[in-house]
C-alpha cells in the first residue's frame, strides 16, 4: 500500500507502537532487535504463551508488556499500531485477517500463507480495509543479494544467463519441531521455509517465472518433510534460476554463482547479519560488514577458486532497512516494501515446485 498516511494512536510525533506475536526463533532473533532499532517503532508487547520466552523477552527488552494470546493485543486495538506476526507458519492467515480486521496494519513473517490464493485474499482485505499488509523478506537485504543488484544496475556481468543460488546447511539430524512436521497444516519443510528466500530473491532479480521444474527428497532418517529441494525456473525474459535448499549437503556450494554474457560472480558464505543477531549483538556502526577475505569475485574463462577474476567487496547486509521502510511507509505514505502480492507470486511459484516434485512433470506458470 503506499496511499495515504496513518496516522498513529499516540501523540502527535511518538513512535508507533508494536504488537509482536511470537517470540521463538523469528520474533527474538530477527523481528524484536530490529523493530527496538527502528526510529519511529518502539516494541510495545510481546505474545508468547511460554513462561521461559516471557522471561527472555521481559529480560532483553524491561519495558516491554507481555500477553499470553493475540486476542489480548486485538482487544485493546486502539493502544497500538502495527501487529508483527512471527509466530508458527500455520497461524499467519488467520493472526494478519484478525489484526486486519481490527483495523491494525500487519507485518507478517514468510510465507505469508499457505498458498498464493489465501495470499491474494489477504492482500484485498488490506487494500478494502486501507491499511499496509507487508512481507518480511528480510534476505532482499542481504550482503550478497544488494551487491549483485548493485552488479546488475552497472551492467558488469553483460546478459544474464544463468543464476544459481544456494541456501544449504549440513544437519544430518531433524531437529524436530513444527518446522519439519510432515503435517501438511504446519507448512513446513524447506521447500517453504528457505525455498520463499531463494525463489523471492530470483523473481526480485529477474522477474515473472514462466516455467517451474521441481526434484524435492525427504533424505534424513526420521526426517518427515523435504530437507534436500532443487528449483528451477525459466523467467518470461529467458533467464534461468537454479535454485537450491537443502539440510544434507556435506559440502557446501557457492551461495551465489551468476553467469553473463561479459563475466560471472561467484559468492560463498552466508550474510553475516543473522550470526549476529543470534549472539545478541545489535545493528549500529559496522553492522553488516564482512571481511575483505569473503568479497565474491567477478570474471570471465577462470574458477575463482583458482584466482580468476577480481574481488568485488561486499556491500553491507542492512535487514535494519526493511523496518525503517515500514515505519516510512506508516508515518508518511512511503512505498511498502515487500508486498502480499509479490509474496503471492513466490507462492505460485513454490505451489508449482511442490506439484512438479510430486508428479514429475515441468509446471507452466
Amino acid at each position: 500500500m503506499t496511499g495515504t498516511p496513518l496516522g498513529t494512536s499516540g501523540t502527535p510525533g511518538s513512535p508507533l507502537r508494536v504488537g509482536l506475536v511470537g517470540y521463538g526463533l523469528a520474533g527474538s532473533v530477527f523481528h524484536a532487535p530490529l523493530i527496538a532499532a527502528t526510529e519511529g517503532l518502539v516494541l510495545d508487547t510481546v505474545v508468547t504463551s511460554n513462561p521461559e520466552r516471557q522471561q527472555q523477552a521481559r529480560a532483553e527488552f524491561p519495558d516491554v508488556r507481555l500477553a499470553a494470546g493475540p486476542d489480548e493485543l486485538f482487544d485493546r486495538a486502539g493502544e497500538l499500531d502495527l501487529i508483527v506476526v512471527a509466530s508458527p507458519n500455520k497461524t499467519h492467515v488467520p493472526l494478519a485477517t484478525a489484526a486486519l480486521e481490527a483495523g491494525l496494519p500487519v507485518v507478517v513473517d514468510k510465507p505469508v500463507a499457505g498458498t498464493a490464493a489465501e495470499a491474494r485474499e489477504l492482500a484485498a482485505l488490506a487494500e478494502e480495509r486501507g491499511l499496509l499488509l507487508s512481507v518480511f523478506q528480510n534476505r532482499r537485504w542481504d550482503n550478497d543479494f544488494l551487491t549483485l543488484r548493485k552488479l546488475l544496475a552497472e551492467g558488469e556481468l553483460g546478459d544474464v544467463w544463468r543464476f544459481e543460488s544456494r541456501f544449504e546447511r549440513w544437519r544430518p539430524k531433524p531437529k524436530g519441531g513444527w518446522r519439519e512436521s510432515g503435517d501438511p497444516a504446519e507448512i513446513g519443510g524447506l521447500l517453504y521455509d528457505l525455498g520463499s528466500h531463494v525463489v523471492d530473491q530470483a523473481l526480485v532479480l529477474f522477474g515473472p517465472a514462466a516455467a517451474v521444474y521441481a526434484e524435492s527428497d525427504i533424505r534424513r532418517p526420521g526426517a518427515e518433510t523435504d530437507d534436500d529441494t532443487f528449483i528451477a525456473i525459466t523467467h518470461t525474459n529467458g533467464v534461468r534460476s537454479h535454485l537450491y535448499a537443502s539440510a544434507t549437503t556435506a559440502q557446501l556450494g557457492p551461495r551465489f554463482r551468476v553467469l553473463g554474457s561479459a563475466a560471472g560472480y561467484v559468492k560463498y558464505g552466508l550474510d553475516p547479519q543473522e550470526a549476529a543477531l543470534r549472539d545478541g549483538h545489535r545493528p549500529g556502526p559496522g553492522w553488516g560488514v564482512e571481511p575483505e577475505s569473503l568479497w565474491g569475485r567477478v570474471g570471465s574463462g577462470e574458477s575463482p577458486v583458482t584466482g580468476g577474476g577480481r574481488p568485488e567487496p561486499t556491500l553491507p547486509g542492512d535487514y535494519p532497512a526493511y523496518y525503517a521502510a515500514v515505519a516510512k511507509a506508516l508515518l508518511e505514505g512511503a512505498p511498502n516494501p515487500v508486498t502480499a502480492l509479490e509474496a503471492a507470486a513466490a507462492l505460485d511459484v513454490l505451489e508449482a515446485a511442490r506439484r512438479s516434485a510430486r508428479e514429475k512433470v515441468t509446471v507452466t506458470l
